[in-house]
C-alpha cells in the first residue's frame, strides 16, 4: 500500500517538468509514474498547481542559542516552509557558543531539538586556534566549515588569516572536508566615509571579493581540497571562477536588487558582501545561465530592528528573506526568460548536491519525499511573513508565485516539530 499519491500536470523531475504522479511510502519516494496511472493508495491528490522538490538553504543564520531574541529554529523553520524549502543547514556563526568545537555543536543541537519544522543540517566553523577541531567535528557529522577573510561582524568568530587558510585547507584535505568562505579580503576593506549606501559600498569594493577568491582558488589548489565562495556579489569575479572546482553561490538580493535603488536610511538593504549595481546584477544572471554559478540561497542573516538602526556605516548588515526566496527568485528569473525549472536547479537540487544531502532537493525514487504544491502564475503581496523580526528589503513588493501545501518526509507540514536534526553521511 502507497502512503500518499500526488498528482500534478508539471511535475519537476530531474530530466525537466512532465506530468507525472508521485508515490510516497515510509516518507520515501518509492515510484513516479504517469499522472493518470491507477494506484492503491491511502491518500491521492490530485493538484492544479505544479509540484517541485522542497527546496534546501544551505546558507541560514538561525543564531539560536545565544541569540534566539534575533531568530530562533522554531521560527526560522516555520517561515522556511511557508516559503517551500524543507531542509536548511544552520551557519556557525552568531550563536553562543559558536559551532566550533564538537560540544558546542552539541549545545546547538539540544538547542535545536524538539522545535524543527523542517530538516536542518549544520555547518562547522574554522577560526583561528580551532585546527584541532577540525576532524572531530567533521567525524561528528557536520556538512562543511565555514571561514571569514575579514571580520565577521562577532568577536567569537574572527577571520582566518592567509596562513590560517593554508592551514585549514591542509587539515580538511585530509579527510575531504568542504570549506565554504565569506571571501572579502580584509585588507582591501576600509571603513565608511559615512552613513549613506554609496558610502558603505565604496568601502567594500568588487577588488576585496575578488583577492579573496584568488586566494581561496589558489589555496584549494595547493591542497587538492574542495571549497566553495559563499553569497557571491562582484560579478567581476566570475572569469576567475570559470573552469575551476571551486564552487560558487549567490543570493536573492543580489539578483534582484540594485544599488541605485536603495533609498536612504534604508538598512534592511544592508548586507555583507554589500549589493551592487544594476549591470553587476545582470551579469550575475549571465553566470547562473552559464553555470559558474552552482546555487541559489538566502544568507538569512536577521537581527532585531533595534540593530538596524543608524546609518549604513553602523547599522548590522544581513537580510532576511527566507520564507521569500522562491518568489523572489521566480519572479525575476520569469521576467528574464528562464523557465521555473531553472530556479528548481538553483534553489533545490544545487544546494542539495553542494552539502552532499542525496536524498534531498529532488523528485525521484529513493528520495525524501519532500514537496512543494507551487502556483507559479499567482501573485501576492509581501506582508506576515514568519520570521521572528519581519524586517525585510521586501516588504510590499508584489511577487509572482505561490506555495500552496509543504510536504516533508510526505508529512503535510502543519507546523508541528517534525523535522530531523541531520548529519552529514547519514541518509
Amino acid at each position: 500500500m502507497i502512503d500518499l499519491v500526488l498528482r500534478s500536470g508539471e511535475v519537476h523531475l530531474l530530466d525537466g517538468p512532465r506530468p507525472a504522479a508521485v508515490c510516497v511510502r515510509d516518507g520515501r519516494i518509492v515510484e513516479v509514474v504517469d499522472r493518470s496511472a491507477t494506484v492503491d493508495a491511502r491518500q491521492d491528490l490530485d493538484l492544479d498547481v505544479a509540484l517541485l522538490p522542497g527546496l534546501v538553504d544551505t546558507h541560514v543564520h538561525v543564531n539560536e542559542p545565544g541569540r534566539t531574541h534575533w531568530e530562533g529554529f522554531a521560527s526560522a523553520t516555520t517561515a522556511a516552509a511557508a516559503g517551500g524549502v524543507t531542509t536548511i543547514v544552520d551557519m556557525p556563526l552568531n550563536s553562543l557558543p559558536p559551532s566550533v568545537t564538537v560540544e558546542a555543536l552539541e549545545v546547538k543541537r539540544a538547542a535545536a531539538a524538539g522545535q524543527c519544522v523542517v530538516d536542518v543540517g549544520f555547518w562547522g566553523g574554522a577560526i583561528p586556534g580551532n585546527l584541532g577541531d577540525l576532524v572531530p567535528l567533521h567525524e561528528a557529522g557536520v556538512f562543511g566549515f565555514k571561514c571569514f577573510l575579514s571580520p565577521s561582524g562577532v568577536p567569537e568568530f574572527p577571520p582566518l588569516d592567509a596562513a590560517g587558510l593554508d592551514a585549514v585547507f591542509a587539515e580538511l584535505s585530509t579527510v575531504d572536508a568542504l570549506l565554504i568562505v565569506h571571501a572579502e579580503d580584509g585588507a582591501a576593506l576600509t571603513d565608511p566615509a559615512g552613513p549613506t549606501y554609496p558610502e558603505f559600498l565604496a568601502a567594500r569594493p568588487e577588488a576585496a571579493e575578488r583577492a579573496a577568491i584568488d586566494a581561496v582558488i589558489s589555496g584549494a589548489r595547493r591542497h587538492s581540497a574542495r571549497a566553495h565562495i559563499l553569497h557571491l556579489s562582484a560579478a567581476s569575479a566570475l572569469p576567475r571562477l570559470a573552469g575551476t572546482r571551486v564552487t560558487a553561490e549567490t543570493c536573492p538580493h543580489y539578483l534582484t536588487l540594485a544599488a541605485e535603488k536603495i533609498p536612504d536610511g534604508a538598512t534592511e538593504f544592508k548586507c555583507c558582501p554589500p549589493i551592487r549595481d544594476d549591470a553587476n546584477r545582470d551579469r550575475l544572471w549571465r553566470g547562473l545561465a552559464d553555470g559558474v554559478i552552482d546555487c541559489v540561497v538566502s544568507d538569512h542573516s536577521p537581527s532585531p530592528p533595534s540593530a538596524k538602526q543608524g546609518g549604513f556605516d553602523t547599522a548590522w548588515g544581513g537580510v532576511s528573506s527566507l520564507q521569500l526566496g522562491l518568489p523572489v527568485v521566480w519572479t525575476e528569473a520569469r521576467h528574464r526568460g528562464h523557465a521555473l525549472a531553472d530556479v528548481v536547479r538553483w534553489m533545490a537540487s544545487g544546494p542539495a548536491a553542494l552539502a552532499g544531502l542525496t536524498a534531498k532537493g529532488r523528485i525521484a525514487p529513493g528520495a525524501d519525499a519532500d514537496l512543494v504544491a507551487f502556483a507559479p502564475d499567482e501573485e501576492f503581496t509581501v506582508g506576515h511573513l514568519h520570521h521572528r523580526h519581519p524586517l525585510t528589503p521586501y516588504a510590499g513588493a508584489r511577487l509572482r508565485g505561490v506555495v500552496h501545501r509543504t510536504w516533508l518526509r510526505g508529512r503535510e507540514v502543519d507546523g508541528e516539530p517534525t523535522g530531523k536534526l541531520l548529519r552529514r553521511d547519514v541518509p
